[in-house]
């Protein structure tokens, strides 16, 4: 069981704050163009990154704690699910707070008031 250990920890982080989703209404996960914007990037840069740690011997996985399926490179599948989970689980937070606190990015319709024009 051991095996997976890491993928837990994911699915610890996803149940920590999947519930934002519902209780703040933060809808990241219906805005699916807009999150695959903000996680492909961070995919493929780390992964890429890992490849080439992994092939010079810079550090590697203790295979007690991953499912020992590996990807590109040698690349665990456990940790191409962190590259996913983590932006995840960052970017609920983020919209869980800009929905409570009522802060803005830029992108959202913002509807002028009578102080807004003075």
């Amino acid at each position: 069981m051991a095996h997976f250990t890491y993928l837990g920890v994911l699915a610890f982080c996803l149940l920590g704050t999947g519930w934002l989703e519902l209780l703040l209404r933060t809808r990241v996960y219906r805005r699916a163009l807009r999150l695959l914007a903000a996680i492909v990037p961070v995919l493929i840069i780390f992964t890429a990154w890992d490849v080439y740690a992994i092939s010079r011997n810079h550090w590697s996985f203790d295979s007690r704690f991953i499912t020992g399926i590996s990807v590109i490179g040698h690349v665990p599948l456990d940790e191409v699910c962190f590259f996913i989970v983590i932006p995840v689980c960052a970017i609920l937070t983020l919209e869980a707070v800009r929905s409570a606190r009522g802060w803005t990015v830029g992108d959202e319709r913002v509807t002028r008031t009578s102080e807004d024009t003075q």
